[in-house]
């Protein structure tokens, strides 16, 4: 049986950590234990965050389409219930930007959302 040498092995492997590491301050990016927990970290904050940040946008949104519907008389909660109501099936994301952008449109959707609660 021969011997097996896996310098060129673990050669590769460490230069690929490494190479993820470029940019990290110190020792995180120079030396191969110190790099590889720092961007074992990395990885798992990435992953997670990427998931938070969906959650995040989500929560902007509501946020934007309360304080419009606040300044239309109405809350987020009666904004969304008359709107269901009718049938309108726009998304928060849309919502928010119109609030932003378009507040006239906003309004008239406000209005038809009043409409139905009155009913």
């Amino acid at each position: 049986m021969s011997r097996i040498k896996r310098g060129k092995t673990s050669h590769r492997k460490h230069k690929k950590i490494l190479k993820a590491a470029k940019g990290y301050r110190g020792a995180r990016s120079r030396l191969f234990k110190q790099a590889k927990e720092a961007v074992q970290h990395a990885r798992q904050y990435s992953y997670r965050d990427r998931r938070r940040r969906k959650r995040d946008f989500r929560a902007l949104w509501i946020i934007r389409i309360n304080a419009a519907a606040k300044t239309n008389g109405l809350s987020y909660s009666r904004l969304i219930n008359g709107l269901k109501r009718v049938g309108v099936g726009i998304n928060r994301k849309m919502l928010s930007d119109l609030a932003l952008r378009d507040s006239a449109a906003f309004a008239k959707l406000a209005e038809i959302a009043k409409k139905q609660i009155a009913d």
